[in-house]
């Protein structure tokens, strides 16, 4: 189905900027709106549910599951995330450019399903600089962040069945490039057309 509005899937190893990237982003353009995703792992730091995730029991999460309610879902150190596909729809249905932060298992399903989603992949610039930003979150003890990594060298190799790449190395430099994929997806013919209908006609095109 043809929706008038975007979907930008990005996905990252833990550590790379993704979640940084993306506020960013949403901060400069208000049109992009978060899917907001259910989770079985419990708040951390000031998130809040309904906000960042939506916090729920290993219970609730199967019944979701069972109820085909998941464009997608996956297990993710430890924990299930899933993505509701009502909550993209009713957005993308309405206009909206929704934009999802998930990890690379998760952005291959949603583009079976949504064909015309942009799939983009943030990579870190080296592994010194992986490690060194995981260790200056403080959230993660040294066992986790070795699992991190561990899981990071297979999730780098999946960067190469996404649209756009993205190599963290200077913000203000991915954050243009995030900007600059946004922008030309809105400025695709079937995005022009959609959005400029009237223009279209009036030019009998």
């Amino acid at each position: 189905m043809d929706y008038p509005g975007n979907i930008f899937v990005v996905a990252a190893p833990s550590g790379a900027g993704k979640s940084s990237l993306v506020k960013a982003l949403r901060e400069l353009d208000s049109h992009v709106q978060p899917s907001v995703s259910h989770t079985t792992r419990p708040p951390r730091g000031q998130e809040k549910h309904g906000r960042e995730y939506f916090f729920v029991s290993s219970g609730e999460f199967d019944q979701m599951v069972l109820a085909d309610a998941f464009v997608e879902w996956a297990n993710v150190h430890g924990h299930r995330y899933g993505t509701s596909k009502k909550a993209i729809e009713d957005r993308i249905t309405h206009g909206a450019d929704v934009i999802l932060e998930i990890d690379w298992q998760g952005a291959l399903q949603i583009k079976r399903i949504f064909t015309n989603a942009v799939l983009v992949f943030i990579l870190p610039p080296s592994w010194e600089e992986l490690r060194s930003r995981l260790e200056r979150r403080g959230e993660d003890s040294p066992d986790v962040i070795e699992t991190r990594l561990q899981n990071a060298a297979a999730e780098l190799a999946q960067a190469r069945e996404f649209d756009f790449v993205i190599i963290n190395e200077l913000f203000e430099r991915a954050l243009f490039d995030l900007k600059a994929i946004v922008h030309a997806q809105r400025l695709k013919y079937v995005s022009q057309r959609r959005a400029r209908a009237e223009t279209f006609q009036a030019l009998g095109i």
